[in-house]
């Protein structure tokens, strides 16, 4: 056993609290590098002439390489461990981005933060929460779940003001010379302190005991992504969850996240102010999505699914008529905010229940693309709508009977079975 592991499990902590500490740490920052080019989009424009479709389409690119990613990341993280996708993950997405401080062209825009970032952020996506969650924590699941999945909404909280203001007073450059400083700091933690399994170091998964010669469960390769993709697509619950998660990304990364800024630019508010909006969002979700992992593992996840779609789509449906004034807009950042990322824990609930431990993280990897894919057509639609419209409301008026539909959809869902699981396969129980 490794000496700090050793001195913690003398203060009866377990090593699984620090591995999910660097993983939170991780996603806070990756998270980063996600919402940034919302903050950046109106910078772009005014410096290189730029249209918001054309870089709405480079976006649009990167938030599906992102989603598409999962499955396969998790199918990597299966055979080579985490801690080496998630550095070569993070130096992907910082050489990306320091490339771009000197671009010119759109087309460098899209290679470099349509694909680069695309792939990179792909690699640290809700599948490492989840996997780093269902390989170190036998009980408590939920509550990690939680926890890692609100890092993207303390990420939004912490960077995109930074990040506004900063591109404010010393240009967009500047605040990617910030990215990539929090980029470099990630990745010295994950190589100092993360680990692939508690099994690597000698124990077991917190709230279980180590069992005389157990061992680490045998590496999947990377085609188990596929056949686990195969499997799923027969059955029914999975293209519910897949259609759900697809409107859940459509009114959150890819509308919110993206074009929030510049709707508010549209009626006034100056960037570091929307910003702020997003940082009160932020807060809330914290909360939401902590508490969402707490309520997964006590009450039914379609009905708590239900409310955070419903709750989603009526505030979407109600902000155009808020006039985007200060008591307005503080009371969507409260119904929004508090199940932004909400869905996440019941929904990796409802894959590990409907399709067994063994896949859970694979097929939830593809459940997160279908996520993606909706971010990925709502960031394009809405910068569509506004360039052709000249105006993102409608964008949001789509995006809000959307969840509705999604609220009723997730009802559909049976209460889950064990006997429905997929068949055991090579893809490790972890």
């Amino acid at each position: 056993m490794n000496a700090l592991p050793r001195r913690l499990a003398a203060r009866n902590i377990h090593y699984g609290w620090v591995v999910a500490g660097v993983t939170f740490l991780t996603m806070l920052v990756t998270a980063g590098a996600v919402g940034a080019p919302g903050v950046l989009i109106l910078p772009l424009q005014k410096e290189f002439g730029w249209s918001t479709a054309e870089i709405s389409s480079a976006l649009a690119l990167r938030l599906v390489l992102f989603g598409l990613m999962g499955p396969f990341a998790a199918s990597l993280m299966n055979r080579y461990g985490p801690r080496r996708i998630v550095l070569a993950a993070l130096g992907l997405i910082g050489s990306s981005l320091i490339a771009s401080l000197a671009m010119e062209r759109v087309w460098q825009l899209v290679l470099l933060w349509g694909v680069g970032v695309g792939l990179g952020t792909g690699l640290t996506a809700l599948v490492l929460g989840a996997t780093v969650a269902t390989r170190w924590f036998s009980r408590r699941r939920g509550l990690v779940v939680g926890l890692l999945t609100a890092s993207s909404a303390t990420g939004q909280l912490i960077v995109l003001p930074l990040l506004a203001g900063l591109t404010e007073a010393q240009g967009w450059r500047a605040a990617l010379l910030l990215i990539c400083g929090l980029l470099a700091l990630a990745a010295l933690a994950v190589f100092l302190l993360m680990r692939d399994s508690p099994e690597e170091i000698g124990l077991a998964p917190y709230g279980e005991t180590v069992q005389a010669g157990s061992a680490a469960p045998a590496a999947a390769p990377p085609a188990g992504a596929l056949d686990a993709l195969r499997e799923a697509a027969r059955t029914r619950v999975f293209w519910i969850l897949f259609a759900t998660f697809f409107i859940c990304g459509a009114s959150t990364n890819g509308l919110i996240q993206t074009h929030f800024v510049p709707l508010c630019a549209d009626f006034g508010l100056r960037p570091v102010e929307a910003a702020s909006v997003l940082a009160a969002m932020g807060v809330f979700d914290f909360a939401g999505t902590v508490a969402s992992g707490w309520l997964s593992d006590r009450y039914d996840n379609r009905w708590l699914l239900f409310w955070y779609y419903g709750l989603r789509g009526l505030s979407l449906l109600a902000l155009p008529f808020t006039d985007f004034s200060f008591a307005g807009l503080s009371v969507f950042a409260v119904f929004y905010g508090l199940d932004w990322i909400a869905t996440v824990p019941p929904t990796v609930k409802l894959t590990a229940a409907r399709f067994g431990r063994a896949r859970a993280n694979l097929v939830f990897g593809w459940v997160f693309a279908g996520h993606q894919l909706g971010a990925a057509a709502a960031a394009y639609g809405a910068g569509l709508s506004r360039s052709e419209l000249s105006s993102y409301l409608p964008a949001f008026f789509v995006a809000g009977a959307l969840c509705l539909v999604a609220a009723s959809l997730i009802l559909v869902v049976g209460r889950p079975r064990p006997s429905v699981a997929l068949r055991p396969s090579a893809a490790p129980a972890n």
